[in-house]
C-alpha cells in the first residue's frame, strides 16, 4: 500500500468554503478521505501551507509532436511541461507523426506514452486518414484500441458530407467528435486577423466569418444526426453567438477556448511580431469581451491549453513564413487565474469547472476533474496569494518563448500529483 497525506489545504471544490483548512489522505492513487485534521501517519506528507488544492488540470487541446520532430516537443518535454503547469492528464492531438490514423499508431502512441510519461494522456482518433480531410479513417478500431474522440486535430473538415457521416457513425460508440472550424476558401492564404492589423502590416487576412461560417455548418450537421459534437479553439465572438443559440436549441455541442484568445488580441502582431503568430489568428478586442461572456454564461465550457508548440528557429523569419504556435501548458492556469479571477468576477471553482472538471465530463473521464473521495488522486497546489514572474527561457518546454514573457502572473503550480505520485513539490 502507498499513501500520500496533504495537510492544510483549501479544496477547490463544491461543499467547502475558502477558508477552512483540510487534510486530503491518499491511498494506492485514490482520495481516501478528505476533512479537518485527519490523525493519520503516512509514508509521506505535504505541507499545504494554507494554499488552493485543486484536482489536476485536463488539456483537450495540445499538440505532441511525437515522434516525427525530434527538434520539438515530444511526449517526454509535453509530460514535463504540463507537470509544471498543472496538467495531469492530456488529450492528445491525431496529427502526431506519424499520424493517429489506424489501430497500429494507436498502439504504438499508447506504448510510448505508457514507457516515457508519468501523466495521464488520451489519444484522438483522426476523423480522416492523415487528417487530409478526404477519406474517413479507420474509426471503429481505433475507438476499440482507446481512443476516446475523433478530431482531425487542427485541420477543418471542409466536406459536409464526409463530416456527417462521421457524425452519425460516432453515435454508436457515444464519443464526441471534435472539430476545428475554418473555411480554407475564405482563408486562402491568411495568416493574421484580417482587419486593422493586416492592413497596417501588408498581410493576407483570416476573416473572422471563415471561423464563424464552418461553426455554424457543423451544429446543424450535429443538430440533425443528434451527435456529440465539441468545437475547439474558439476564437471570435461570432462562434461564442452560433454556439449559444444551438445550445438553446438544444443541440448537443460543447466547446473550448485558449487563455491568448481571451487575453491577447491582434494588436500582439504590430511589428511583425511572430510570436503572436497562432491558428486560428488573434483577434480583437470585441472577440476577447464576447468570449469571456461566454465563458462566463457557460456557453464555452472549457478552457484548454492550445499548447501547439514551435520551435524559436521557426519562429524567427519573416512573418509569412514564420510557424504557427504557442508555448502554453506552463502559463495557461496563471493567464486564467490572472485574467478572470483576479482581474474579473470568476471565482477559483470557475477555473476548476473549465480546467477539470467540464473536460473530464466531455471526454468521460469519470473518476477525474474533481476533489472528492473515491476519486483519483490527481491534485494540484498553487500560489493563489501570490504573483510570480513569467520566464520563458525557463520553460521546460523546447518552445521557449511567451506572449506572457516577463508579466506578473497569480497561480503558479507549486505542487502537482499524479495517481498519488507526487511529481513536483516546490512549496
Amino acid at each position: 500500500m502507498s499513501d500520500v497525506m496533504i495537510r492544510n489545504v483549501i479544496p477547490v471544490a463544491e461543499g467547502f468554503d475558502d477558508k477552512t483548512p483540510h487534510d486530503i489522505y491518499i491511498i494506492d492513487g485514490k482520495i481516501e478521505k478528505i476533512a479537518p485534521n485527519i490523525g493519520i501517519k503516512s509514508k509521506e506528507t505535504i505541507d499545504g501551507k494554507g494554499l488552493f488544492i485543486m484536482p489536476g488540470l485536463i488539456d483537450m487541446s495540445c499538440k505532441l509532436c511525437e515522434a516525427g520532430f525530434e527538434n520539438t516537443d515530444n511526449i517526454i518535454t509535453v509530460s514535463e511541461s504540463a507537470i509544471e503547469g498543472g496538467f495531469t492528464s492530456i488529450a492528445c492531438s491525431p496529427n502526431t507523426q506519424p499520424c493517429i490514423d489506424t489501430k497500429s499508431v494507436v498502439e504504438y502512441v499508447s506504448s510510448k506514452v505508457k514507457e516515457y510519461s508519468p501523466i495521464n494522456f488520451y489519444l484522438y482518433g483522426s476523423i480522416t486518414k492523415n487528417c487530409d480531410g478526404e477519406e474517413i479513417a479507420e474509426m471503429g478500431e481505433m475507438i476499440s484500441r482507446g481512443v476516446i474522440a475523433l478530431s482531425d486535430g487542427g485541420t477543418s473538415v471542409q466536406n459536409a458530407n464526409t463530416l456527417r457521416h462521421v457524425m452519425m457513425y460516432s453515435k454508436m460508440f457515444d464519443i464526441p467528435v471534435i472539430t476545428r472550424c475554418a473555411d480554407k476558401n475564405l482563408i486562402k492564404n491568411g495568416c493574421i486577423n484580417k482587419g486593422y492589423y493586416s492592413t497596417k502590416l501588408g498581410l493576407n487576412g483570416c476573416p473572422p466569418d471563415a471561423e464563424d461560417s464552418i461553426v455554424a455548418r457543423d451544429l446543424i450537421l450535429a443538430k440533425y444526426s443528434k451527435a456529440r459534437i465539441h468545437i475547439t479553439k474558439v476564437s471570435t465572438g461570432g462562434a461564442v453567438y452560433h454556439l449559444s443559440g444551438a445550445r438553446k436549441r438544444g443541440v448537443n455541442a460543447t466547446s473550448d477556448t485558449c487563455p491568448h484568445y481571451f487575453t491577447k488580441s491582434e494588436c500582439e502582431t504590430d511589428n511583425y511580431n511572430t510570436l503572436a503568430k497562432v491558428d486560428p489568428p488573434l483577434r480583437t478586442q470585441e472577440d476577447i469581451d464576447l468570449i469571456i461572456e461566454g465563458l462566463r454564461d457557460g456557453t464555452i465550457d472549457v478552457i484548454s491549453s492550445g499548447h501547439s508548440p514551435a520551435t524559436l528557429d521557426t519562429k524567427d523569419m519573416e512573418f509569412e513564413n514564420a510557424s504557427y504556435g504557442i508555448s502554453s501548458l506552463e502559463t495557461a492556469l496563471m493567464v486564467s487565474y490572472t485574467a478572470l479571477v483576479k482581474n474579473n468576477d470568476f471565482t477559483p471553482l470557475d477555473i476548476v469547472k473549465k480546467m477539470s472538471e467540464n473536460p473530464a465530463k466531455i471526454l468521460g473521464l469519470k473518476t477525474k476533474g474533481k476533489i472528492a473521495e473515491g476519486y483519483d488522486a490527481d491534485l494540484i497546489i498553487i500560489d493563489n496569494k501570490n504573483t510570480h514572474k513569467i520566464n520563458a527561457a525557463d520553460f521546460v518546454s523546447r518552445a521557449k518563448y511567451s506572449l506572457y514573457d516577463g508579466e506578473e502572473l497569480y497561480g503558479k503550480v507549486l505542487v502537482t500529483v499524479c495517481g498519488g505520485k507526487i511529481l513536483k513539490n516546490s512549496l
